[in-house]
């Protein structure tokens, strides 16, 4: 018999949570249980327990893994420039909403339940954590200071995880409206104080 080495063991582990976090989001997360899973997944129960030690495990596996994956495609599409920021943000709740919508709907019903939700608190508390080193990533883009940048981020998630959620244009737009107006006065600021520190030398 083969010996399956640690690579491999990632992968099929990976791949089992994926198709596992799919399966909820399709077919909802009360009422799905292993027969429906290993269906889906394509492998039998002993499989599932050689990675997980119970279906609360791989509930909190893969909600965690399937939604760090979700950042990080977020974060990829992380805008070049100023000018490229209104584009971002034009675009970036309609693609979260249409791509990933599912996933945060399951994501809010497994992170509310009582069984996970210090799970969820585990997880947000990396989210907070996560996106200030995204701000700084785009602080020398934008010419904002990440500590200005890093609430803001948190203003569109909450923005596009709630039209992903509901799909209510009126408070997207809103939301959207008023992130715009507060980068546009920092921008100005932050390039004003750049100029007159050119000017100074």
């Amino acid at each position: 018999m083969r010996t399956v080495n640690e690579e491999e063991r990632r992968a099929k582990k990976t791949e089992i949570m994926e198709k596992s976090y799919e399966c909820y989001a399709d077919h909802g997360f009360q009422g799905t249980g292993m027969k429906a899973l290993t269906e889906y997944c394509g492998c039998n129960i002993a499989i599932f327990y050689r990675y997980f030690k119970n279906l609360d495990d791989l509930i909190i596996q893969s909600t965690a893994h399937c939604m760090g994956k979700v950042e990080e495609e977020f974060m990829a599409k992380a805008p070049t420039d100023v000018e490229d920021l209104w584009r971002f943000i034009d675009e970036i709740p309609y693609w979260t909403a249409e791509k990933h919508g599912k996933k945060y709907r399951l994501m809010y019903q497994i992170y509310t339940h009582p069984k996970y939700r210090e799970y969820g608190q585990e997880f947000f508390d990396g989210v907070t954590e996560r996106y200030t080193e995204y701000a700084k990533s785009l602080e020398g883009k934008l010419g904002i200071p990440y500590q200005k940048l890093t609430p803001l981020i948190s203003i569109l998630i909450r923005a596009c995880v709630h039209y992903a959620l509901f799909e209510n244009e009126f408070y997207l737009k809103s939301q959207i409206k008023s992130l715009k107006e507060t980068l546009k006065l920092y921008i100005e600021k932050y390039s004003r104080g750049e100029a007159a520190e050119q000017k100074e030398e």
